[in-house]
C-alpha cells in the first residue's frame, strides 16, 4: 500500500472492499460450523447415517489440518493469492457434494472436501492481512473477525433449524455456496500486485504471525522457502488415523484393535506438529498447547451431542434444539468480553484452570441429566456454563502462545495451537463415535459419550496448572501483557 494510505481504516478505502469480503468468508464459514451441528440429527436419521454421525464432524476437523500446513507453507513460497482462490473453491465444492448429497458416505465426502478447503481458507485469510494490511490495523481487522464468528454462534443455529423445518436440509449447504463467490470477489482487487514475501518493516507486530493458525513467517526470499513435504505428510497420517479411527466401528470382531492402532498412530504423527514436550504436559508452552487440544476434544467431543440428546430424547424440533448452541456461544462471548476487559487482574493461568472447571461441570451436568432423565432445561442452562468456561480459556491460552514463543517461533507455535485444537476436537469426536454406536441403547450411548468427555475435561482440569511458568523474567512479563493487549480483541471460536 502507498503512504496516502497512512491514515485510512479498514472500512475505508482501500481497505474496505476487503475487510467486507474477508469477513463475510469468515462469517459463512462460522455459519456453517454451527448450523451443521444443528441439522445433522435431521440428516442422520433421514439418510440413516448414525454410524457415520461423529464422522461428518471429526472428519472435516482432521482434513482442515492437512488444509492449515499445506496452505501455510504456500503461502509462505508464493504468497497468499493462490491458496486463498483454491481454498475457497475446495470450501465450496464441499458445500455442493454435502447439500446434493442422497446418503451419509456422499455427505460425509462433501464434508471432508470442505474442511481441507475450510483449514486452508482461514490460513491464507491471516496471511492476507499480514500482507495487504499494515500493522497498525490487524488488530481492528482480526476483532471484526471476531465480530464476524459471534453473529453466526447467536443466529446460525436457530436459522439453520428453520430452513431444515421449513425447506430442506440441504439448503443450510446450497445457500451458502452462492455466497461465497461474491464474498471472493471482493477481496480480489486487493490482491493484485499482493507480494509473496512480509515486509520486513512489518514483521515486528505479533500480529503478522496471526495467534489463530498463521504459517511460520516467510523469509525475506519466499523463493527460498522449501517445500514441508514433513509437516504435510505427518499431517496427512494424522487425518488418515482420525479417519480410520472413526471407521474402525464398522468393522466387527478386530474394530477395537484397529482404533487402538489409529489412536496410536494419530499420537505419533502430531509429535513433529506441536512443541517438544506438548504430549507430555511439559510445563509452559507444551502445557498450553495440549491445553488447547484437550479443552476443544472436551468441549466439541460432547456439544455436537447436546442438539442430538434434545432432538432423540426430549423431541425437539432442529430450531430449538439449536437454541441450546446459541446461549452456550453467548455465553462463550461473554466470559471472552469479560476476561478482555479484567486484563491482567484476571492472571492466565487462573483464567484457565476456572475455565477448565467450568466445562467439567457443565458435561457432568448434561451426562447427570442423562442418566436421571432430568428435564431439558437443565442441559440448556447447564451447557451456558461450558461455553463460558471456553469464553474464559481460549483467548488466554492464545494470549499465553504468543508470550512464551519466540519471534521465530510464533508462527510454528500458532499453528500448533490450531493443530492441537482441531486434532483434539477430532479425535475425542472419533472416539465418542464408537462410543456411542457400541452401546445398546440410546440413553446408554447419550451417557457413555458424556461420561467419556466428563473424563477428558478432568485431564484438562489437571493440566490447567501447568500452563503456568514457574518464574518469568521482567521481559516475559511485558511479553504476556502486550500479548493480551493485541489478542484480547481476536478470540475466534474455531
Amino acid at each position: 500500500m502507498t503512504s496516502h494510505d497512512a491514515t485510512a481504516g479498514i472500512l475505508q478505502r482501500p481497505y474496505l472492499l476487503a475487510t467486507a469480503g474477508a469477513c463475510a468468508l469468515v462469517f459463512l464459514a462460522a455459519f456453517e460450523s454451527m448450523a451443521v451441528t444443528t441439522i445433522m440429527p435431521l440428516v442422520s436419521r433421514e439418510l440413516d447415517g448414525a454410524g457415520l454421525y461423529a464422522l461428518a464432524f471429526a472428519g472435516p476437523l482432521a482434513t482442515g489440518v492437512i488444509g492449515m500446513v499445506a496452505a501455510g507453507n504456500w503461502a509462505d513460497r508464493r504468497g497468499p493469492a493462490a491458496p486463498l482462490y483454491a481454498s475457497v473453491a475446495l470450501f465450496a465444492a464441499g458445500l455442493l457434494i454435502a447439500g446434493t448429497a442422497v446418503s451419509m458416505p456422499m455427505l460425509v465426502a462433501g464434508r471432508l472436501v470442505q474442511g481441507l478447503g475450510g483449514g486452508a481458507m482461514t490460513v491464507a485469510l491471516y496471511v492476507v492481512i499480514a500482507r495487504v494490511y499494515p500493522a497498525r490495523l490487524h488488530a481492528q481487522v482480526f476483532a471484526a473477525f471476531s465480530a464476524a464468528w459471534v453473529i453466526p454462534s447467536m443466529i446460525g443455529p436457530f436459522a439453520a433449524g428453520v430452513v431444515a423445518q421449513l425447506s430442506s436440509w440441504h439448503w443450510v449447504f446450497l445457500g451458502v455456496v452462492g455466497l461465497v463467490v461474491p464474498a471472493l470477489a471482493m477481496i480480489l482487487p486487493a490482491m493484485r500486485g499482493v507480494r509473496s514475501a512480509p515486509d520486513p518493516r512489518e514483521a515486528g507486530s505479533p500480529k503478522a504471525a496471526s495467534p489463530k493458525t498463521a504459517p511460520r513467517e516467510a523469509k525475506p526470499e519466499s523463493a527460498d522457502v522449501p517445500w514441508a513435504f514433513g509437516r504435510m505428510g505427518w499431517a496427512a497420517l494424522a487425518a488418515l488415523a482420525v479417519l480410520g479411527l472413526n471407521l474402525s466401528g464398522q468393522v466387527p470382531g478386530v474394530g477395537w484393535v484397529i482404533a487402538a492402532v489409529a489412536l496410536v498412530i494419530a499420537m505419533l504423527a502430531v509429535r513433529p506438529l506441536v512443541p517438544r514436550g506438548t504430549l507430555g504436559a511439559h510445563r509452559g508452552l507444551p502445557s498450553v498447547i495440549l491445553m488447547r487440544g484437550v479443552a476443544s476434544a472436551a468441549f466439541f467431543g460432547a456439544e455436537v451431542y447436546v442438539p442430538y440428546l434434545l432432538t432423540e430424547r426430549y423431541s425437539f424440533s432442529p430450531a430449538f434444539a439449536g437454541l441450546a448452541l446459541t446461549g452456550s456461544a453467548l455465553a462463550w462471548a461473554g466470559a471472552s468480553a469479560v476476561q478482555g476487559r479484567m486484563g491482567s487482574k484476571l492472571g492466565n493461568a487462573l483464567a484457565v484452570r476456572i475455565g477448565s472447571a467450568l466445562v467439567l461441570g457443565s458435561v457432568v451436568i448434561v451426562l447427570v441429566t442423562t442418566l436421571f432423565s432430568w428435564p431439558a432445561a437443565v442441559v440448556i442452562a447447564g451447557w451456558l456454563f461450558a461455553g463460558a468456561g471456553m469464553g474464559l480459556m481460549y483467548p488466554r491460552l492464545s494470549v499465553m502462545t504468543l508470550a512464551l514463543s519466540k519471534p521465530e517461533d510464533q508462527g510454528f507455535n500458532s499453528s500448533a495451537m490450531s493443530i492441537a485444537d482441531s486434532l483434539g476436537g477430532a479425535l475425542s469426536l472419533a472416539v465418542t463415535g464408537l462410543v456411542f454406536s457400541a452401546l445398546t441403547t440410546t440413553a446408554a450411548s447419550f451417557a457413555g459419550v458424556f461420561a467419556l468427555t466428563s473424563t477428558i475435561a478432568v485431564v484438562g482440569l489437571i493440566i490447567a496448572p501447568r500452563v503456568a511458568v514457574r518464574r518469568s523474567s521482567g521481559a516475559e512479563s511485558a511479553g504476556v501483557a502486550e500479548a493480551h493487549r493485541a489478542a484480547a480483541a481476536d478470540d475466534v471460536r474455531a
